[in-house]
């Protein structure tokens, strides 16, 4: 027997067949897993606010994120078995858009191009074996750190080779690592953050500088306003000091013309007494 089928029903159940399944819509951007200890948050949020400011002042074609679910595959989203990196910046991205995550698909097909993972001792190893696996071979993130905010000589680094795939990179003479893709130094530095002193990771640009988080480039430049009024009266001090020095000198030279005009009178007048004319002398 046979069956009559038009060919828009062939054409139907091809295209039924061979759809691929729409990405999933049911995504979650929060684990409910806090950080592990305040001083990760602390220096996650260090990393992430620095790098807004520097690359505010350079372009407006970024994103900077942390602690944020990246979304990459539609069985990763399914299986919810990624947790996204601590911090990690896009460029040439439309960075007005507000995000819960970072959704490639979503994004054009747009990966991070740097990712630093804050490493503790129960992370470490996933942090450069699988992830740096997944962040190498899926994301084809150009440059990856890992740092201990525990282990002030944890800080490593790679930069993808397209053919070798990640290359270590080799720390300057103060033990910093070049991001490549923004153009920045990765350091340690002893200080006080969020009421806490301790080793931290931070930026440093080309010159070795510091780059200085928004309430530290205010106490900075109050700083320096100090600075400069202690120095204008310090100044005015001085010229205050000249002042009195120049009317002590005026107040000296006066009495001594004074003293003079006395003794000539003296001298005019014991002249007169003994019948001589002074202007005659």
């Amino acid at each position: 027997m046979s069956i009559n089928v038009q060919p828009e029903e062939i054409l139907s159940v091809q295209e039924e067949e061979f759809t691929p399944p729409l990405p999933p819509t049911d995504l979650i951007f929060d684990d409910g897993e806090p950080l592990e200890s305040n001083r990760h948050r602390i220096a996650m949020n260090t990393l992430i606010r620095s790098a807004e400011v520097v690359l505010a002042n350079r372009r407006e074609d970024f994103f900077v994120g942390g602690n944020m679910f990246i979304y990459y595959s539609s069985e990763q989203a399914r299986n919810r078995d990624f947790r996204g990196p601590d911090f990690f910046a896009v460029l040439n991205v439309d960075g007005r858009v507000d995000r819960q995550g970072w959704v490639v698909w979503e994004e054009n097909g747009r990966y991070p191009d740097v990712i630093i993972e804050l490493m503790s001792p129960s992370t470490a190893k996933i942090d450069v074996g699988a992830k740096k696996k997944i962040y190498a071979e899926i994301f084809r993130t150009p440059d990856y750190f890992v740092f201990d905010p525990f282990d002030p000589n944890s800080l490593r680094g790679w930069h993808l080779n397209l053919d070798q795939g990640y290359q270590e990179l080799t720390p300057n003479e103060q033990g910093w690592l070049w991001c490549s893709r923004l153009e920045l130094w990765l350091g340690i530095w002893e200080g006080t953050i969020g009421r806490e002193e301790a080793i931290w990771l931070r930026f440093y640009d080309q010159q070795g500088n510091l780059r200085l988080l928004p309430e530290e480039a205010a106490q900075q430049q109050a700083d320096i306003a100090q600075q400069q009024a202690q120095i204008a009266q310090q100044q005015a001090q001085i010229a205050q000091q000249q002042a009195e020095i120049a009317q002590q000198q005026a107040e000296t030279e006066r009495q001594r013309a004074e003293t003079e005009r006395q003794r000539a009178e003296r001298l005019a007048e014991r002249l007169k007494a003994l019948g001589v004319d002074p202007d005659t002398i």
